[in-house]
């Protein structure tokens, strides 16, 4: 996965730092805040940008593809119950399509930009 050069992503100031590539994911959430995946592309109906489907767990300090949490909300059922069969299908076939647990494939290195200059004295 790349993204443009120069583009600006904005990560939860919690979120873990992003691991290196082939490393285990840690739910940092760059690779998704950059662009979607094929299935985001799907739920997210845009090839760029943040992916809808990507949640902030609060609880667990990082991010989470919906698509594994609750994908019925992402694909037009959002009644269905969380652990129902057509959820547990969905999931299965999402962490297929994510290749979860295999990897960061992120090639993505985040920066953060400079902080700005302290005001010189005669300024305060």
């Amino acid at each position: 996965m790349s993204s443009r050069t120069g583009s600006v992503i904005w990560i939860h100031p919690a979120a873990p730092p992003k691991p290196a590539v082939g490393a285990p994911c840690n739910g940092c959430g760059v690779c998704c805040l950059a662009e979607p995946c094929p299935l985001g592309m799907l739920v997210s109906l845009k090839r760029e940008g943040a992916c809808r489907a990507l949640q902030w767990s609060e609880h667990d300090g990082q991010y989470r593809c919906g698509m594994l949490v609750h994908p019925t909300r992402y694909v037009g059922l959002p009644t269905f119950k969380p652990d129902g069969l057509v959820n547990r299908l969905i999931r299965r076939y999402a962490r297929r399509m994510i290749a979860a647990g295999i990897g960061c494939d992120a090639d993505i290195e985040p920066t953060t930009p400079p902080s700005p200059p302290a005001p010189s004295p005669e300024k305060r």
